[in-house]
């Protein structure tokens, strides 16, 4: 049960709150500003990271070349992050989910320290930055679920639905000024860039460990193996679910343009680091925008055709952005496709969350986080690889067409996806 500092989800809101308002619940304001910190800490260390490794391999190879090792960075990470996604998901409904998420953020202080040093000593290469990016990618492998799971046991269910606008809101707030800050800091030096990150991921352990609730799932009996057999059936059994995820999965696979900004920046609009910051601000902000509307205008019907009509979009602006040579246009473009993706985002997560019990989110978060998080850094691998074959201006534009060809297989693969129209699961 809750301690007294913070009531249960269930209980009301104070007095001086509206009754659907999720900052009335102070571990979920805590919890919010934890992921705030968590995440404008992992923007401002991606782009440090990608601009570094562009940079570093582009003193010795060709342009392709340093695509390619731009993509392996999203290897590095989705590796150890395939591997251990589904026994994280088990130890998110074992284990105390907020102690999950405090040891992850120290692991991840450790790998920006690392980092900070590799920078400072650029000639010891590019293999140990892969490693510390390996290192990185176990790390958000447990802390995603436990990430995930842990913010609806703070609200009550009528709230839930805000509460994850409000996450998502966070999220791309950060990805707003993260990206922008992270290419302002490391055009100053990527050490500086590097020891902000690991300021902010302090900032966030210091926000877990001032949360006062329960955040223990309910023991359950049977192996770990069982758990994660049971939460598998669970989401191939539940087509909408199914549906939902995967059509996420193969639309950021085949749709990873923002892979290349450091390319495009640098080679194609000649923009340096400072425009490389403004373009990767771009899809934030169209998120940001997308998600404040839906706090305060949440989507009540057709829920699976906002979800089709959102990722065929998201093709639609990849394919401007990689004909673009203007920067005003690559950045509305950019705008428009993270507004996009942020329809999709919204109906996958409230659909996830609010249909699955509690004792089962850890792994249902998981097995979401694998198809769609593994996919962005996959996906990153891929557009790496096409782009090394095409160029990187060929391999923005196979990833639009191939968004739009998934949006069609997948509306006749998965009709009562198509049909989904209320966020509960249930259909018109």
């Amino acid at each position: 049960m809750n301690t007294q500092l913070d009531p249960p989800p269930g209980a009301a809101a104070s007095s001086h709150t509206r009754a659907d308002s999720v900052f009335g619940y102070r571990a979920f304001l805590l919890f919010w500003a934890t992921r705030m910190c968590l995440a404008l800490a992992v923007q401002v260390e991606s782009i440090t990271l990608g601009w570094q490794v562009y940079t570093i391999a582009r003193a010795s190879k060709s342009v392709e070349q340093s695509a390619f090792l731009v993509g392996m960075v999203g290897l590095s990470q989705f590796v150890p992050l395939f591997m251990l996604t589904l026994l994280a998901g088990t130890v998110a409904d074992r284990c105390d989910r907020r102690a999950i998420l405090q040891i992850c953020t120290v692991a991840e202080i450790g790998c920006a320290l690392a980092l900070l040093i590799l920078s400072l000593h650029p000639q010891a290469g590019l293999l140990p930055v892969f490693g510390v990016a390996a290192v990185f990618g176990a790390s958000r492998a447990f802390l995603s679920p436990a990430q995930g799971a842990l913010g609806p046991m703070l609200v009550p269910r009528a709230v839930l639905p805000r509460a994850i606008s409000w996450s998502s809101l966070s999220d791309q707030g950060c990805s707003v000024v993260g990206p922008w800050l992270g290419g302002v800091l490391c055009a100053v030096s990527p050490a500086l860039a590097y020891g902000s990150a690991a300021v902010l991921y302090t900032g966030a352990a210091a926000a877990l460990l001032s949360i006062r609730a329960n955040t223990r799932p309910t023991p359950q009996a049977g192996s770990r193996l069982a758990h994660i057999r049971e939460g598998l059936v669970y989401v191939w059994s539940n087509k909408i679910v199914l549906g939902a995820i995967s059509l996420d999965l193969f639309a950021v696979l085949l749709g990873g343009a923002t892979a290349l900004l450091p390319v495009f920046a640098s080679d194609v609009l000649k923009v340096g680091a400072h425009g490389f910051g403004v373009l990767r601000s771009g899809p934030a902000i169209g998120a940001v925008a997308m998600a404040f509307a839906l706090t305060r205008w949440p989507l009540h019907r057709r829920a699976g055709r906002w979800m089709f009509g959102g990722v065929a979009a998201f093709g639609v602006a990849t394919l401007v952005f990689a004909v673009s040579r203007s920067m005003l246009v690559s950045v509305i473009a950019l705008i428009a496709l993270g507004a996009a993706d942020m329809i999709s985002v919204y109906v996958r997560q409230t659909l996830v969350q609010i249909v699955t019990p509690d004792a089962m989110r850890g792994r249902v978060s998981a097995v979401a986080g694998l198809f769609i998080g593994g996919s962005a850094e996959l996906g990153e691998f891929e557009t790496g690889v096409v782009a090394r074959v095409l160029g990187p201006v060929g391999a923005a534009i196979f990833g639009g067409l191939g968004s739009l060809l998934v949006t069609g297989i997948w509306a006749r693969l998965f009709p009562a996806l198509r049909k989904a129209d209320r966020l509960d699961g249930t259909q018109a």
